[in-house]
C-alpha cells in the first residue's frame, strides 16, 4: 500500500509546491476556478453548445444529447456517493503537512473527486455531440482537475478516478437515455410555444416567398 500512495503523495506535494512560487493573485484565481469557475465555463459552454445544435438538421438528437450531460452529471454524482463512503480517504491536507490549501472549509472524503466528476461527466456529453466545443470542455474537466491538486483539496489519484467515472457514465449510459430523451424532444420540436427550445424554425424558401410588387414604368425609366 505504501508504494502505491508515494508516487500519488509525491506528485501532490510536486503540483501544490507549485503555489509557494507564483503570485498570491495567481493562487486564488486557481483556487477560485477550482471550486466555481470551471463549472461556469462549462455550462457556458454547454449554452452554446445547445444554442448551435438548434440548427442542425438532427436538432433534437442533438438537443437530446445535451440534455443528457447534466443528467449523466447527476448519475455520476451519486454513482460516487457509495464508493467515496467506501473508500473513506481523508482530505490530504488532513494527513499530509506543508500543503498551502487554496480551498479552505473543504470536508468530506477525497476519493473520487466530486468536481472533477461533474466537470468530466458534462464535458464527455458536450463532446458526443460537437467535437469542437467538446473538446474545450475535456480540456476544461483536465484544467479541473489540476487545479483541484494545486489548491491541496484532492491527490492525484481523486482526479484520475474523477475522470474515469466522469467518462465511463455519459458514454455507457449515452444509448439508453438518447432512447428516452430523444422523443421528449422531438415531441417539443413539435410545440408551437416551446419548440425553439429544441429547434429554430428554417427560413422559408424562396418560391413561397411574396412576390416583390411590379415597378411601375415610370421607375424603370429611371
Amino acid at each position: 500500500m505504501a508504494g502505491w500512495q508515494n508516487p500519488d503523495v509525491d506528485l501532490l506535494h510536486r503540483v501544490n509546491g507549485l503555489s509557494a512560487h507564483t503570485p498570491e493573485w495567481v493562487d486564488s484565481a486557481l483556487g477560485f476556478s477550482s471550486e466555481y469557475g470551471v463549472i461556469l465555463g462549462i455550462m457556458l459552454l454547454g449554452l452554446w453548445a445547445w444554442w448551435t445544435a438548434r440548427r442542425r438538421p438532427d436538432a433534437p438528437v442533438a438537443v437530446a444529447g445535451l440534455l443528457w450531460a447534466p443528467l449523466a452529471a447527476s448519475v455520476a454524482y451519486l454513482a460516487n456517493y457509495p464508493i467515496r463512503e467506501l473508500v473513506a480517504r481523508p482530505r490530504p491536507f488532513v494527513t499530509h503537512d506543508g500543503l498551502n490549501v487554496l480551498v479552505p472549509d473543504k470536508t468530506g472524503f477525497s476519493f473520487v473527486s466530486d468536481h472533477t466528476t461533474l466537470v468530466t461527466a458534462i464535458a464527455v456529453g458536450i463532446f458526443l455531440v460537437n467535437r469542437r466545443l467538446g473538446t474545450l470542455a475535456v480540456l476544461l474537466a483536465v484544467f479541473q482537475g489540476f487545479g483541484r491538486v494545486y489548491a491541496g483539496v484532492h491527490y492525484p489519484t481523486d482526479v484520475i478516478g474523477g475522470l474515469a467515472l466522469g467518462t465511463a457514465v455519459p458514454l455507457l449510459l449515452a444509448p439508453l437515455a438518447l432512447a428516452l430523451l430523444t422523443p421528449l424532444t422531438r415531441a417539443i420540436a413539435l410545440s408551437p410555444h416551446a419548440g425553439r427550445l429544441v429547434q429554430v424554425p428554417e427560413a422559408r424558401p424562396a418560391e413561397d416567398l411574396p412576390a416583390t410588387a411590379p415597378r411601375s414604368d415610370r421607375d424603370l425609366a429611371a
